[in-house]
């Protein structure tokens, strides 16, 4: 019966439908990985990041960077299933893949605020970042544009656990990942502002 039901489909839907199980399922084991400790998030910055703090939500990537491997299969996961679910009501292709598109990136913002709002909820419980942040080291997570041009990412040793925060620099060079850092200050209790330790005179 299966076979059958896929020899009917046109290979467009064929298509949609191995797009959409296969970001189902990577989503299922994210979500798995997430919460047992073992996140794993690829993005254009970095590959692959470990943690194994258990199910320490401050170590989750928010998704606050759009172009991440997380936010790819929210994406697919999203248009896939509204496309399939919604070609018997809606008659026109062109305006099937663009509420599919549009139920896609709801999806993934959904995603990026839910994640951003738990973490941003542990960390202002567990850690004063103003208060303890300065002098820690860590690295480069998400390259950080120089001279304050934008925000990246890094991991910070705090409090005697790995935590993420957005960051800023006053460098006048680019802070790509893997760059090892030093917290300068902290500007509020997501962000704070870094520099180079290679860079840092006493």
């Amino acid at each position: 019966m299966i076979a059958t039901w896929w020899a009917e489909l046109s290979l467009v839907m064929k298509i949609l439908w191995v797009v959409t199980l296969s970001a189902s399922l990577i989503f299922v084991i994210q979500s798995i990985l997430t919460f047992i400790g073992a996140d794993t998030d690829a993005n254009f910055d970095v590959d692959v990041d470990t943690s194994m703090d258990g199910a320490d939500l401050s170590n989750i990537d928010t998704g606050a960077n759009l172009y991440t491997f997380r936010n790819f299969v929210n994406f697919c996961l999203g248009f896939g299933w509204s496309a399939i679910l919604l070609q018997a009501s809606i008659s026109s292709p062109v305006l099937l893949i663009l509420v599919s598109a549009l139920i896609g990136v709801a999806l993934v913002m959904a995603v990026m605020y839910l994640f951003k709002l738990l973490s941003s909820m542990q960390q202002s419980g567990n850690i004063n970042v103003q208060k303890q942040a300065a002098g820690c080291e860590g690295k480069v997570y998400l390259t950080i544009p120089a001279a304050r041009g934008g925000s990246g990412k890094v991991q910070i040793t705090i409090a005697g656990s790995v935590r993420e925060y957005d960051a800023l620099t006053e460098s006048e060079t680019v802070l790509k990942t893997g760059t090892p850092i030093r917290v300068v200050d902290a500007l509020d209790a997501n962000t704070v502002l870094v520099e180079e330790i290679n860079s840092y005179t006493v």
